[in-house]
């Protein structure tokens, strides 16, 4: 656990840059990877167990400020960038939008024979979309604004990414920072769009010595969203380090040769999960071997807790596997319970179940101090209550297959 711990810390430290795509992240972070595979000796399919792809990401680096009537708001707590922000610095004078601009035409049409130059909207997040959607004729005069500001209902504000840019900055303001009569605001935000970065999923395994062209695949993402401005980034200690983390443990265990396994186990670690599942769905379109050699796959993520049990998404999908898996956890009583969820395209195993390889996404239930998609998900803060548990069982049911 002390080595679990120092790994999560090495993989959420600031050098890392929040493993996204502001300074290069995801690369130094697969890096780190390809030196763990190496020091634990897994072979490669590809030189430096690297798989490149491409990915559209809008990178937020260098600058991020707001002020509100001369009051300077903090970044990371009373506001955020849009993940879509357009660059832009300046100030302009605070115009709150009537939702009833955004569901009449004529009364849109009234507002917009308006000059926004220069103008700040403000429109609550519920809106926000109804606003980017207004007919094509309003859309010359809403790219003309100074910027967007979308009021946020808290209690906190929740960081993504995404692939594309709108033509303003905009920034989301945490509903309790924002002023009741704000009339002015300054702000800077630096925003690049890049249609095609270039990141790597991170790839090795360890040969099976009965069946070793057949494979229990474990999968973890890396990445997470990286910077907002120079000195805002998010360390991912919880999403997805204590995922990454198990993975390379998991790997230490099969590579000595006492627990070399029946089956090969392929250890895959995904870039752009945080973009959209692009790292795992590349692999499912471009597999290192066939994807109907692999038996089963286990993809971890959010490690971190487990006091209330493990969720299995894809249990139900795969009743006889989880009933496998129950059973074993009662016979062992590593974990409280075992809660099952169908269908659902929230992490990396959705693209490999979807072409039809048997796949479980695990993560960790409980009350927790892990703070999901926030700069405070910091290495200090995650309790690790069961990762000991989950991981033994894991190591239960690939030997039970």
């Amino acid at each position: 656990m002390t080595r679990v711990r120092q790994t999560i810390a090495d993989l959420s430290a600031p050098a890392m840059h929040g493993r996204g795509y502001a300074f290069k992240g995801d690369s130094l972070a697969a890096n780190y990877l390809q030196k763990q595979y190496a020091a634990i000796g897994l072979k490669s399919f590809q030189p430096n167990y690297k798989q490149p792809f491409t990915l559209p990401v809008n990178i937020l680096e260098n600058r991020l400020k707001l002020e509100v009537d001369g009051k300077a708001l903090v970044p990371g707590v009373d506001f955020l960038a849009h993940a879509a922000t357009g660059a832009g610095a300046g100030e302009g004078r605070v115009y709150e939008i009537d939702t009833l601009i955004l569901q009449d035409v004529d009364v849109a049409q009234q507002f917009l024979t308006n000059n926004l130059r220069n103008k700040v909207l403000v429109v609550y997040q519920r809106h926000l979309q109804e606003l980017l959607s207004l007919p094509e004729p309003f859309q010359p005069q809403l790219k003309s604004v100074a910027a967007v500001i979308v009021r946020q209902p808290g209690p906190k504000l929740m960081g993504t990414i995404r692939g594309e840019q709108l033509p303003f900055p905009a920034l989301e303001v945490l509903e309790k920072a924002w002023p009741k009569k704000a009339k002015k605001i300054t702000f800077a935000v630096d925003a690049r769009l890049e249609l095609h970065y270039r990141s790597q999923n991170v790839i090795g395994f360890v040969p099976g010595k009965i069946n070793p062209d057949s494979f229990v695949v474990i999968t973890a993402h890396y990445d997470h969203l990286g910077h907002q401005g120079k000195d805002l980034y998010f360390p991912g200690a919880h999403d997805n380090g204590s995922g990454t983390a198990m993975l390379l443990e998991l790997a230490r265990y099969y590579a000595q040769p006492q627990n070399t396994p029946d089956y090969s186990i392929a250890f895959m670690a995904f870039a752009g999960e945080e973009a959209g599942l692009v790292g795992s769905r590349y692999y499912t379109e471009h597999p290192l071997f066939p994807l109907g050699k692999i038996k089963f796959l286990l993809n971890l993520d959010l490690m971190s807790t487990g006091e209330e049990g493990l969720m299995v998404v894809n249990g139900s999908v795969f009743p006889k596997h989880f009933s496998l898996l129950q059973h074993l956890n009662q016979q062992h009583q590593y974990l409280p319970q075992l809660k099952s969820r169908g269908k659902a395209a929230n992490s990396d195993h959705y693209f490999f179940s979807e072409k039809g390889v048997p796949s479980f996404f695990f993560y960790t239930l409980g009350s927790t101090t892990t703070e999901y998609h926030h700069p405070n998900d910091k290495a200090d803060t995650l309790p690790l209550t069961k990762f000991k548990e989950v991981m033994a069982l894991i190591q239960t049911f690939i030997k039970a297959l």
